[in-house]
């Protein structure tokens, strides 16, 4: 199906199942759709099964969405207590249109209690209380995780009763877009037909004599490869070392789950010029869950101590600051915590981590492949052939789940029907009908408004948003510690907001001020260190470090008082 039937066919309300090979353009036509319900002010809610995933769509994971946390179960009771949760009420009464990403990692139970909580809040008995649902992915991708021995029957969600209840239309996009390598567009359709030709093997074979450069992503199967070649990498570097550990609060069977599923490692240890993943979103300090970049220092902080600098790759620099992780119960109150930084070493990765990227350049190992579906989604991660080095496979390397074979033949049939059915029929009729229904406008010049706005919007990052956010709360007369507060960030962080609006958008700084006497001797210090010019006072960048200037001072400042004062001398 081609993308424009599919966007056709979304906008007409129809639940819809949007799949298609690694490449065809999901992501891009849910955000078409996105673009489309937003310009008319229509309600919706963006998720999807993973946090990696959930951030290629500046969405959140649908557990949280959905309030289900990591539950198999939901009884009356715990319905009653998730509509006592205000913000859980507030959206998931309001949405009027979900859309669920990858939701070939999404078990079946979970689609299940996703339905039981939509039809419990919006009182309705339709599936998922009768809003448009849209789940996208691809069942050739790695099946959810499941428990020791299920087998990926009782796992897949289009074997759940919810996924038979929401009627899904489906729509399997044929164009392709990623890959711009005829040849690598061959062994991936190959794969997926099950009719792979001696051509096509002996092209992966020599893609093992490829020179793809120094900058490429290392892709494992196992936990246990990954982290030997990270730490390979950490040992080589003649750096000094920092040692960072979890601290971990709560019930001991809690603290194992949380253990189990958040991706920062117990005890961390990086040095600088290491190379880090974060693991966690934090859009207010402008990294997410999969953002690359390499450490580039370490600071002290007040309240954390030693901090790592990072690098991303786009420029940006941030100093990361311990995240928590944890479980509430019932009634909200957290039972089990896990704090961490939230980076872990990235010169490996496993496959299971990179569903969702794009990768120019790879080197794969796929000799110890245990799952069906584990070489595809790793050659599927690249653009073209030329960026392949693939170290081995074996014989299960290019297999796929036998059930999930014969469902994609099914989607494809159910869709051709739908693209033979609909694609020369103008369905505008419905597609205004279903915009009155979810409560949006289609006044013409409202809508063209709202485009302008959307257009404008996308081209300033998150990063600006956040300190809009500061600024408005500063210009409200809160303090330091009182917009920290409110935004759930550190004082150190809003400091740094307002050095970035003084400088680059001249905002007027003077009310923080921390006093005429604190910023003399800031600077009286400043300047005697700057004379000195000794070498382990300076970063790299030729800025000057904060903790000689803490020291120095008499009787001793904190950490964020200096990095105030700095603000009126600089």
């Amino acid at each position: 199906m081609k993308q424009e039937t599919a966007l056709k066919l979304l906008k007409a309300g129809e639940n819809v199942f949007l799949t298609g090979s690694a490449g065809a353009g999901k992501t891009y036509t849910l955000n078409q759709y996105i673009h489309y319900l937003k310009a008319r002010k229509v309600p919706v809610a963006i998720t999807a099964s993973t946090g990696i995933a959930a951030t290629h769509m500046n969405g959140m994971t649908i557990h949280t969405w959905a309030g289900i946390g990591i539950k198999d179960s939901l009884s009356d009771d715990d319905l009653k207590r998730m509509k006592e949760r205000k913000y859980l009420k507030e959206h998931l009464e309001n949405a009027q249109v979900l859309i669920i990403d990858e939701i070939s990692m999404l078990h079946a139970k979970q689609l299940n209690l996703v339905n039981q909580v939509l039809k419990y809040f919006k009182e309705s008995d339709e599936a998922f209380g009768g809003i448009q649902v849209i789940v996208a992915g691809d069942f050739f991708q790695l099946p959810p995780v499941g428990r020791n021995g299920e087998a990926n029957r009782d796992k897949f969600c289009f074997m759940s009763d919810a996924w038979v209840e929401a009627k899904f239309r489906v729509c399997y996009l044929t164009e392709q877009h990623r890959q711009d390598d005829e040849i690598l567009n061959q062994i991936l359709n190959a794969i997926r037909a099950q009719n792979i030709q001696g051509n096509h093997i002996s092209a992966l074979q020599q893609s093992r004599q490829h020179d793809i450069g120094e900058t490429f992503t290392r892709l494992y199967t196992h936990n246990m490869d990954v982290d030997n070649i990270n730490y390979q990498h950490l040992n080589e570097i003649d750096n000094e070392s920092h040692q960072f550990n979890a601290v971990l609060d709560g019930n001991e069977k809690l603290i194992e789950t949380l253990k189990s599923s958040v991706r920062a490692p117990e005890e961390l240890t990086l040095k600088k010029h290491a190379k880090v993943m974060f693991v966690k979103n934090n859009f207010d300090m402008g990294y997410i869950n999969g953002s690359l970049g390499e450490v580039i220092g370490f600071e002290e902080d007040d309240k954390n101590g030693i901090l790592p600098k990072v690098k991303l790759t786009d420029g940006t620099t941030l100093l990361v600051e311990p995240e928590t992780w944890s479980i509430e119960n019932e009634a909200g109150k957290v039972i089990a915590s896990f704090q961490q930084i939230p980076l872990r070493l990235a010169w490996a990765i496993t496959i299971h981590k990179s569903q969702g990227m794009t990768l120019e350049a790879a080197e794969i190992n796929l000799t110890h492949t245990f799952e069906k579906g584990q070489g595809y989604v790793a050659l599927s991660r690249l653009k073209s052939l030329t960026g392949l080095k693939l170290l081995g496979f074996n014989e299960q390397a290019l297999e796929l789940d036998s059930l999930a074979i014969k469902a994609d033949r099914r989607f494809q049939e159910l869709s051709t029907e739908a693209e033979t059915n609909f694609e020369n029929i103008d369905l505008t009729t419905q597609h205004n009908a279903f915009i009155r229904h979810c409560g949006g406008t289609l006044n013409a010049t409202e809508i063209s408004r709202n485009e302008k706005k959307l257009a404008k919007g996308a081209k300033q990052n998150y990063a600006a948003a956040t300190l809009e956010e500061t600024r408005a709360l500063f210009e409200e007369g809160y303090e330091i510690e009182d917009i920290a507060h409110e935004r759930g960030l550190t004082p150190a962080t809003i400091i740094n907001h307002l050095s970035r609006l003084h400088k680059e958008q001249g905002l007027d700084i003077s009310v923080a001020n921390p006093g005429d006497e604190v910023v003399e001797e800031v600077r009286k210090i400043y300047k005697r260190l700057h004379k000195r010019k000794n070498p382990e006072h300076f970063t790299d960048d030729g800025a000057i470090k904060l903790r000689p200037i803490v020291e120095a001072t008499s009787p001793r400042m904190a950490y964020d008082q200096v990095r105030l004062a700095l603000l009126f001398i600089e």
